[in-house]
């Protein structure tokens, strides 16, 4: 079965190894029928603490590494502030 992989931006990286990815969905709503954005947080792992808050990258889905960081970041695009 292959891997998910998520498109977010850092919102946190005070943790040493670890960033909070926020990631984005669209989707229609049941009732109104309207395009409405969810967010969800993400405890993703940065071996190298290359990446900084602001920095849009792209997660991948791995083996449990602690209680709260199941993802591991995978590369990082451009900086978005």
């Amino acid at each position: 079965m292959p891997k998910r992989t998520m498109q977010g931006v850092i919102v946190s990286d005070k943790n040493s190894k670890t960033r909070v990815v926020e990631v984005e969905r669209k989707m229609m709503h049941p009732v109104l029928k309207k395009v409405i954005k969810r967010t969800k947080k993400y405890h993703a792992h940065d071996e190298e603490n290359r990446t900084k808050s602001g920095d849009r990258v792209w997660i991948e889905e791995t083996k449990p590494i602690s209680k709260l960081k199941r993802w591991v970041v995978l590369k990082d695009e451009v900086k978005l502030s």
